[in-house]
């Protein structure tokens, strides 16, 4: 007849195995949610990444046309025969380029607002 001195008694030997199972349970649930928000983390950085290169090839296609239309006033003021052309080349140039700036901010505005906005992710 051996006794174990430590022989556990089966009510507590079935609270522990409970316990297990719920930490168990606890720590599944918490893996799920954490890789939910991963994959929700991971799909706003990309959402906001195609945004920003949306917004940036943008801005760069205008800066391409507003250099192009520096060059070409700089072209027109070489070819001007008098200062009074010259000056009437520049008050056009400015006129349009200030049209132009306005309307290529008020379309950069639209398109950063679409990407802020929640319907477009």
């Amino acid at each position: 007849m051996t006794n174990s001195p430590f022989e556990v008694p089966n009510d507590l030997r079935d609270f522990a195995e409970r316990s297990v199972d719920q930490a168990r349970k606890a720590f599944e649930g918490f893996v799920t949610v954490a890789q939910k928000a991963i994959g929700a983390a991971d799909n706003a950085a990309e959402t906001a990444q195609k945004n920003a290169k949306s917004v940036g090839s943008q801005v760069l296609g205008f800066t391409e046309q507003n250099v192009n239309a520096a060059l070409e006033l700089a072209h027109k003021l070489v070819q001007s025969k008098d200062p009074q052309e010259a000056f009437a080349l520049q008050s056009e140039f400015l006129k349009t380029q200030l049209a132009n700036l306005q309307a290529q901010a008020k379309e950069i505005g639209a398109l950063v607002q679409k990407s802020t906005t929640p319907e477009s992710k």
